[in-house]
């Protein structure tokens, strides 16, 4: 849908970034009463999911650069949310007690973020939405 207004409304840049501002500040407001970030909360979920994790997989799973990953587990390591234990060469992330307890508030502000989106989307035109965002992310990762 063309909106004859905006000279940029064709444009993916434009329209991906506007999309990504909408959706920051649904995420914000949603992920808020947990203390935490979006972004420091889905590398929690990512942790909780699987003990030990390595961050270079969590780099992987959220399509991040591995200095950012660093970056985000230091904040939850401050925060007393995870720990990093060195094998030999190897880095290990690890939840704590308090990470752990932190899981049902992180779910159920993830879920009210998709509840939020998909009451003005509509439940199919979201989950195809983000199907297809999520296959364009990945097939324009290695460009």
């Amino acid at each position: 849908m063309a909106d004859s207004r905006n000279p940029y409304c064709r444009c993916l840049h434009y329209a991906a970034n506007a999309l990504a501002r909408n959706i920051s500040r649904l995420s914000d407001e949603a992920f808020a009463r947990t203390g935490l970030a979006p972004s420091l909360a889905f590398v929690l979920m990512t942790v909780n999911r699987s003990p030990g994790i390595q961050p270079s997989e969590v780099a992987e799973a959220m399509m991040l650069d591995p200095s950012t990953v660093t970056r985000l587990v230091e904040k939850l390591e401050g925060k007393a949310l995870v720990s990093r234990k060195t094998e030999g060469r190897t880095t290990l992330i690890h939840p704590t007690k308090s990470g752990s307890a932190l899981m049902p508030d992180l779910l159920a502000a993830w879920s009210k973020v998709a509840e939020r989106y998909s009451a003005v989307l509509g439940r199919k035109n979201a989950a195809a939405l983000t199907e297809q965002i999520y296959e364009a992310a990945v097939r324009l990762e290695g460009m």
